[in-house]
C-alpha cells in the first residue's frame, strides 16, 4: 500500500514539477511492482529482506562483541571451559554451532550472487529464482560442514 502511495506521489510531483500534460510511468522504482507482487512473498523478494537482516544481525554481533569483549572478566579459555563444564550433549552443541554460522555463510554466498547481479548476470525471473534455490542449498551445506568442524 506504500509503495502505490509513493508511487501516485511521485508521478504527481514529476507531473507538477516538468509539464501537467507529460504522462510519466514508472517513475518510481516501487512503482514498477504489481499490486500483486507486493501483497504475497516471493523467494527472491524474502531473500532479499533475509539478506539486509542477516547484515545487521552480523554487523550488531560483531560491534557488540568489540565492544564487550575487553570489559567482560576472563579470557576465550575460560569460557570455553565454562561451556564444556555444562555437559551439553553434541546435538545441542551442534544445533547452536549451526545456529552460529548459518547467518555468516547465508549473507556470504548471497552477497556473492548480489555482486553477480552487479555484473549483470542472472537478472531474468527464472534465473532470480534458481539462483535463490542454489543460495539456500549452498548455505545450509556449508552451514552444516562447518558445524561439523
Amino acid at each position: 500500500m506504500a509503495a502505490l502511495l509513493l508511487r501516485h506521489v511521485g508521478r504527481h510531483c514529476l507531473r507538477a514539477h516538468f509539464s501537467p500534460q507529460l504522462c510519466i510511468r514508472n517513475a518510481v522504482p516501487l512503482g514498477t511492482m504489481a499490486k500483486e507482487e507486493m501483497e504475497h512473498w516471493s523467494l527472491p523478494m524474502a531473500m532479499s529482506t533475509c539478506h539486509r537482516g542477516t547484515g545487521i544481525a552480523l554487523s550488531a554481533g560483531v560491534s557488540l562483541s568489540g565492544m564487550l569483549a575487553p570489559l567482560l572478566p576472563g579470557n576465550f579459555e575460560s569460557y570455553l571451559e565454562l561451556v564444556k563444564s555444562l555437559c551439553l550433549g553434541p546435538a545441542l552443541i551442534q544445533t547452536a554451532k549451526f545456529a552460529l554460522v548459518f547467518p555468516l555463510i547465508y549473507h556470504t554466498w548471497n552477497g556473492i550472487r548480489h555482486l553477480l547481479w552487479d555484473l549483470g548476470k542472472g537478472l531474468k525471473i527464472p534465473q532470480l529464482y534458481q539462483s535463490g534455490v542454489v543460495v539456500l542449498v549452498l548455505t545450509v551445506l556449508s552451514s552444516m560442514g562447518l558445524a561439523a568442524m
